[in-house]
């Protein structure tokens, strides 16, 4: 169990370390989990080095958004002063990101159906 840990946390200190290098634009806890990412699909790491760990992060991931949440409600008059922005922001970015995924849906199904023909 510790080792399955380790490697866990060896992926979060190299993307906190890369993200640091980088001036951290991007998060270091998003790269190390990319480099992850990365590391089990290019079959670097195994699935069961790092399961039972990732299991227990994913059951207990509230904990996680507490500190979040805690500065949310620390932070209601700044939140207030920009309600319209904020709603302007989440709405357009929803929107965009549901536009994008069906574009990319589109696609994917066109390039299935032609490979499926294709096949007959």
């Amino acid at each position: 169990m510790i080792a399955k840990a380790l490697t866990i946390l060896v992926f979060y200190l190299i993307g906190e370390g890369i993200s640091m290098l980088t001036g951290q634009f991007v998060p270091g806890s998003v790269i190390g989990m990319l480099l992850l990412v990365v590391a089990l699909a290019a079959k670097i790491v195994k699935p069961e080095n790092v399961d039972s760990v990732a299991q227990a992060l994913i059951a207990n991931m509230v904990i996680f958004f507490l500190p979040p949440a805690v500065g949310v409600m620390n932070s209601l008059d700044v939140i207030s002063r920009n309600i319209l922005g904020i709603v302007l922001a989440s709405t357009l970015s929803t929107m965009l990101v549901i536009a994008t995924v069906g574009l990319i849906q589109q696609k994917i199904g066109v390039r299935r159906f032609r490979k499926r023909k294709k096949e007959r």
